[in-house]
């Protein structure tokens, strides 16, 4: 009776691993150089309008981390951020680009707004319910595109961005009008721009830490941030979603329908962002009421997270909390005498820097790509 072998082990390339080493080395200090050198354009920037940027980048620390209640802020703006990417990613993975986050994120905190002040019933039903129906009205939402897309041959890219400014539309009808969302309350005399605000019971937990408070919606960010990454590396169906993203052809002849499995990439990007904006409102986003500039380009800083995350869901984690930062460090600069806009100069060099190892890592490898083709041929 033959005895079975086990099978022979692989012995580690060495220089396999030093190439790895060093690739990896290289793209380190490719972000360290290009986030310094951002960094010292914005310090020229600060310096060039007369202030110091020593106490622009110290208010900018201390209004983001630094002051006290401070970073509990800047993780309630980056729970909707890292939602709304996470939504990116999905679609990104399937080859499908929505763009249209800031409308679907609105259609989301319309309908937890619905149900919090238009429904009766217990308050935690109440939420529970507002936030799977911000879901559904967010999918849904990016769901039309998907039928335009695969019925009509529109572009997505184009579909999702109008909606948007359909949404605003929606929006704005809908706090206005008294059988939809305006708050009745004839003691506010600015009820004719808001909706109602949520009840106390409606509100999402506040967690209570270090001086610190925040609601639980990044708590359900980040779940949902590590539950996003092993569905696509490590199921069945992240893998025919990131097949249909790669090659759709292949993944037709796999078996893969590219209108359904697409259509439920797109319905599920949108339904992040709708979760993003029924989060918002429940966590305490304008004073717990829908207003028309509710949003306040969340869905569209999402999109970034997301981008320069490289569609990935956990590097989406630090993304998020870093524009976070920059969002509400802005608050503390009145205080320096510069205007918060530079804070959007400061946020567009930091994308520009973060995109650059990225690209340059695209062009080495095409060029051995190329080159390995030549010596073939």
């Amino acid at each position: 009776m033959s005895e079975l072998k086990a099978p022979p082990q692989q012995i580690p390339d060495p220089e396999m691993a030093d190439q790895r080493w060093r690739s990896v080395l290289e793209m380190a200090s490719l972000y360290v150089l290009s986030i310094g050198g951002a960094l010292f354009i914005s310090a020229l920037l600060v310096a060039m309008t007369g202030s110091s940027w020593q106490k622009v980048f110290g208010a900018l620390l201390d209004g983001a981390f630094l002051a006290p209640g401070r970073w509990g802020e800047t993780l309630t703006v980056a729970a909707p951020m890292l939602l709304v990417a996470l939504g990116m990613v999905i679609g990104v993975k399937a080859g499908l680009f929505n763009i249209g986050q800031e409308g679907q994120l609105l259609m989301g905190a319309m309908a937890m707004a619905f149900v919090g002040t238009k429904l009766d019933g217990p308050g935690v039903l109440l939420l529970i319910g507002g936030l799977a129906l911000g879901m559904i009205a967010g999918g849904g939402y990016a769901a039309l595109a998907a039928v335009m897309r695969f019925r009509r041959g529109v572009p997505e890219v184009i579909s999702t961005l109008l909606l948007v400014f359909i949404a605003f539309q929606i929006i704005g009808f809908a706090v206005t009008t008294d059988w939809v969302l305006r708050d009745l309350d004839p003691n506010r005399p600015s009820r004719a721009s808001t909706s109602a605000p949520l009840p106390d019971d409606v509100h999402l937990p506040i967690v209570h830490i270090f001086g610190n408070e925040f609601p639980i919606g990044i708590i359900v960010a980040l779940l949902l941030a590590g539950f996003v990454a092993f569905m696509l590396g490590r199921t069945l169906w992240g893998f025919r979603i990131r097949l249909l993203g790669h090659n759709p052809r292949v993944a037709q002849k796999t078996g893969v329908a590219a209108s359904r499995m697409g259509t439920w990439a797109l319905f599920l990007s949108g339904a992040f962002a709708g979760l993003a904006g029924a989060v918002m409102l429940a966590g305490g986003g304008s004073s717990y009421r829908l207003t028309p500039g509710f949003s306040t380009n969340i869905g569209w800083q999402g999109l970034l997270v997301a981008l320069l995350a490289q569609s990935r869901p956990l590097v989406a984690i630090p993304m998020a909390v870093l524009f976070a930062s920059l969002r509400t460090g802005a608050s503390f600069l009145a205080a320096t005498g510069v205007d918060r806009k530079i804070v959007d100069i400061v946020q567009g060099l930091l994308v520009l820097a973060l995109l650059i190892p990225p690209a340059v890592q695209f062009i080495r490898e095409r060029r051995r790509a190329l080159s390995a083709a030549g010596e073939e041929a």
